[in-house]
C-alpha cells in the first residue's frame, strides 16, 4: 500500500447539495482521513490522505458528487502524504 495526498478544488453546483456530508461519509467508507470545505467562490476544497486505490475511489466519486450536484470541474494537485488526519472531517471555515 502507498499513502498518497491529494488536494482537490471542485467547481460547479456544489454548494448547498450535500457534497461536503457526503464526501465525508464516502471518504469514511474507503478509510481516506482529511477534510472538506466550502470556498467563498461557490467551490469545495478537499484534501485527502490514505492509501493510493481508496484515494482515488473518492476522486472518482468526486467526478460526480451527491445526486443534486452538478460537477463541472475537479482539478487535483498530488501532494506529500503527512499523515496528520485521524479521521476525514468537515471544515466550517
Amino acid at each position: 500500500m502507498k499513502n498518497v495526498r491529494a488536494h482537490l478544488v471542485i467547481a460547479g453546483r456544489v454548494q448547498g447539495v450535500f457534497f461536503r456530508y457526503t464526501m465525508q461519509e464516502v471518504a469514511s467508507s474507503f478509510n481516506v482521513t482529511g477534510w472538506v470545505k466550502n470556498r467563498w467562490d461557490g467551490k469545495v476544497e478537499a484534501v485527502l490522505e490514505g492509501d493510493k486505490e481508496n484515494v482515488e475511489k473518492v476522486i472518482e466519486w468526486s467526478y460526480h458528487g451527491p445526486p443534486a450536484a452538478v460537477v463541472e470541474d475537479v482539478q487535483i494537485v498530488w501532494e506529500k502524504y503527512s499523515g496528520e488526519f485521524s479521521h476525514f472531517s468537515i471544515r466550517y471555515s
